[in-house]
């Protein structure tokens, strides 16, 4: 008989109220998902996201950016934590810092983000003003792996929404949400269980699993 899969031990980095940390965490009580969430981590430490996971029984740290002399200093500690909790994957949920390309580095192909549009289009901050402004009939939100270049990473799952008329950057930022907190859980679950791995850069992913399982890329009518 074969032993069961190790789940994959994972970290959740956050900045804030940790809306995305709180679907993964509910994911994660599934019997049969192969992540483990053992670490909540902040850079501030008023962070509300905190509160919850302790709550749900994980393991939570607070490492305020603002008591490190420079950036290299904050990542050498969030490093450290990272390792001393045996943390296979790190998850950014709401993580607003810029990690440095040394600790990135280290994590290659180790850590994930999800951004609010559809990668490869409207990188960094004000992506829904910047769909808006484009005239984009879709928009959405695109799970990726973290590299040293900003939201550039190798995609693993992507989930479409229409931009309706009377759209504004509220509406439009609303229903994308709805739509991370049903995309992250199932990218994660899909590199946890080793059915989507790192290739030469690119995402594969097992047999037919991107055309059969319909969760790479999903598109909802009514967002």
């Amino acid at each position: 008989m074969t032993a069961p899969r190790a789940r994959t031990r994972v970290a959740i980095l956050i900045s804030g109220r940790g809306s995305n940390m709180v679907s993964l965490i509910e994911a994660a009580k599934a019997p049969d998902y192969p992540a483990e969430i053992v670490l909540v981590a902040s850079n501030r430490p008023e962070a509300g996201g905190l509160a919850h996971a302790a709550s749900a029984g994980i393991a939570t740290k607070a490492l305020d950016h603002r008591a490190y002399p420079d950036r290299a200093g904050f990542d050498a500690a969030l490093n450290a934590e990272l390792e001393a909790a045996g943390i296979e994957l790190v998850v950014l949920a709401g993580f607003m810092r810029i990690l440095s390309a040394g600790f990135v580095e280290a994590w290659a192909g180790r850590m994930i983000n999800i951004h609010p549009s559809l990668l490869p289009l409207f990188r960094g901050v004000h992506t829904h003003e910047q769909a808006l402004a484009a005239g984009v009939r879709l928009h959405g939100c695109t799970v990726h792996y973290v590299v040293p270049e900003l939201d550039a990473g190798p995609i693993v799952a992507q989930a479409a929404v229409p931009v309706l008329p009377g759209d504004d950057a509220d509406s439009l930022a609303a229903r994308i949400l709805v739509q991370e907190h049903l995309l992250y859980p199932r990218a994660l679950a899909l590199i946890a269980g080793g059915l989507a791995r790192l290739v030469d850069g690119r995402v594969v992913f097992a047999g037919d699993l991107a055309v059969a399982d319909g969760v790479l890329i999903s598109l909802s009518a009514q967002g």
